[in-house]
């Protein structure tokens, strides 16, 4: 989920109590029940693969083009579990890199749809199956999720050879982009003296790695460093800029002809889908286990 402050993270948490979430946006490593199966009536009439917006160019292949997914593209975003190919007909999903496999990533290539994989690149998850990599050194305070420390991201030729590793899995797998999460640590209270210019380091580093491997980068929040790394990265994806009144500053992504992929967890459609119809956003309602269930502008 969104992680601009620590404040918010332990709202989140309060908020599920029960089941222990991986990052702000990660996956369950307790994982709750997911929401109720397939669409609302809202979400229903969001263009599916063969009927709606372009999603860009591809191909996710490291030998072409970069695809490049364009404003207004409908996406689905479920991290709870393993994808549910029949969860939204929408061109775009974007799935845990970890839980699912290189067959699951086919399957939603065979009907047509680009993939994106999410990874957390900004802190250490005890869940994951490379925790080993990360020498204790680089493990910062916690932040606010059961099972996670925050990375010094200063330490640029350690973290490297690691996220190579992760994003060498997502090209394998097959998947056309990646999310990186928690790529705004500077912003947040994590245990080390992060500046912003540390994470425009490393926020060009992970993009890099990702374009190094035919792969399409997101940047995930981080609203202030927008006007620095627009040339670094191909799409956007957003938590909640329209309950904090922040959508606007996406626009320079819009503008540049890259996709918004925006979600929002507590302000209901009708309250936020009339300007982001204006502004061209990709958005949608969800519950904030990310789970199959959806409600689309």
């Amino acid at each position: 989920m969104r992680n601009s402050t620590v404040l918010t993270c332990a709202t989140l948490l309060a908020t599920l109590a029960a089941g222990a979430l991986t990052g702000c946006s990660g996956t369950p490593s307790d994982k709750p029940a997911t929401g109720p199966t397939g669409e609302s009536s809202a979400g229903s009439a969001t263009a599916g693969p063969s009927a709606g917006a372009s999603t860009g160019s591809s191909t996710g292949s490291s030998t072409g083009k970069r695809w490049q997914p364009r404003p207004g593209a409908a996406w689905q975003w479920q991290l709870d579990k393993r994808a549910d190919p029949a969860g939204a007909d929408v061109p775009v999903y974007d799935i845990d890199g970890f839980e699912n496999s290189a067959a699951d990533v086919a399957r939603l290539h065979r009907d047509g749809r680009k993939v994106i994989c999410y990874v957390n690149v900004g802190a250490w998850e005890d869940f994951r199956p490379d925790r080993s990599d990360f020498p204790r050194a680089l493990l910062g305070a916690s932040n606010g999720w059961k099972g996670e420390r925050w990375l010094d991201i200063r330490q640029l030729s350690t973290l490297r050879p690691i996220m190579e590793r992760r994003f060498d899995m997502c090209r394998d797998k097959g998947f056309d982009a990646v999310e990186p999460d928690l790529v705004e640590g500077y912003d947040n209270d994590t245990g080390f003296p992060l500046t912003a210019n540390h994470q425009l380091a490393y926020n060009r580093m992970i993009s890099e790695i990702a374009h190094d491997r035919g792969l399409s980068v997101g940047l995930k929040n981080d609203l202030p460093q927008i006007p620095q790394l627009l040339r670094d990265f191909d799409f956007a994806v957003n938590e909640e800029c329209a309950q904090y009144g922040e959508c606007a500053e996406l626009t320079p992504f819009i503008e540049a002809g890259k996709a918004v992929f925006h979600v929002e967890y507590e302000v209901p459609t009708s309250s936020f889908c009339p300007e982001s119809r204006r502004l061209k956003l990709s958005s949608m309602l969800k519950k904030r286990e990310l789970g199959v269930w959806r409600e689309a502008c």
